[in-house]
């Protein structure tokens, strides 16, 4: 099993290189940001936390920005989108983005892309709502093909670009792996057809990895990981684990660096018996 933390990295949280070697020295594999580019005021999509939408989510920081702070103040902690909007992305401008922070990083970038919630919000960035699961595939395809070809090019329905230079290309080979974010009733095929992993953020996700493993057999392909958020803490670790989970991430508070260190020191207490050297 393997641990890590999020953040909603903003301008009053703890910084990103400080928290980047704290999670590191307490065992955390990975260190994952989310990103909105804003939220309109009109507020029409309903928020799936809640009633009331936390103010981080229109004061968070460009992720590939927060990213490159966290990997220039660490050495091993893999840092991570948690999700990366693509719907809302130039997928030329975040395939050098992506690529930009693996080299930096020296190999520890991980992909996190998701459809996203927030209808008006694609919309200001030209997206129809309705088809970004299509959307978000070209893109992502043709981001891959961006970081794995010379010269890349990609012809689909929403996204079509003839053969281009384009560099850096990810120091990981093929490419950093993409997971996908999600919990929807077709995120499976989703995942199966054009991502390394799943990462559900809601639900019953024990229930639901023997059909991912089942679908991925079928379609030749070796078992693929799953990340998740779990809401609770130490009772669910070994629950999770025994169901097929590979990864499990925790949010720490984007308000402030004291409240993030205890939160972390919570965090790291509760995974101890559960890592490798513990």
């Amino acid at each position: 099993m393997k641990f890590g933390v999020a953040i909603f990295p903003t301008e009053y949280a703890i910084s990103m290189t400080e928290l980047a070697p704290a999670a590191e020295e307490l065992g955390f594999e990975s260190l994952w940001v989310a990103e909105h580019t804003h939220i309109p005021t009109s507020r029409r999509s309903p928020w799936p936390g809640g009633a009331e939408l936390p103010k981080q989510y229109w004061h968070t920081m460009d992720p590939f920005v927060a990213l490159t702070a966290a990997a220039l103040a660490s050495k091993t902690i893999r840092v991570a989108t948690g999700i990366c909007l693509v719907v809302e992305r130039d997928p030329i401008h975040t395939a050098k983005e992506t690529a930009s922070v693996d080299v930096i990083s020296g190999g520890r970038f991980i992909f996190g892309v998701g459809g996203g919630w927030n209808s008006e919000e694609m919309a200001n960035h030209g997206t129809d709502f309705r088809t970004r699961w299509k959307l978000m595939r070209e893109r992502v395809e043709a981001i891959k093909a961006i970081w794995t070809t010379d010269p890349a090019e990609y012809h689909g329905d929403m996204v079509d670009f003839g053969p281009m230079w384009a560099f850096p290309k990810p120091v990981q080979k093929p490419h950093p792996p993409i997971i996908l974010g999600g919990s929807g009733p077709k995120i499976l095929e989703r995942v199966v057809r054009y991502g390394d992993g799943w990462m559900p953020n809601r639900g019953d996700v024990v229930e639901r990895i023997p059909e991912l493993q089942r679908m991925a057999k079928d379609a030749g392909r070796g078992p693929i990981p799953v990340t998740f958020y779990p809401r609770g803490g130490a009772d669910q670790i070994e629950h999770l684990a025994e169901g097929g989970v590979d990864r499990l991430i925790w949010y720490v508070p984007p308000d402030g660096r004291d409240a993030a260190l205890r939160r972390l020191e919570e965090l790291a207490a509760m995974i101890r018996p559960y890592l490798k050297d513990a």
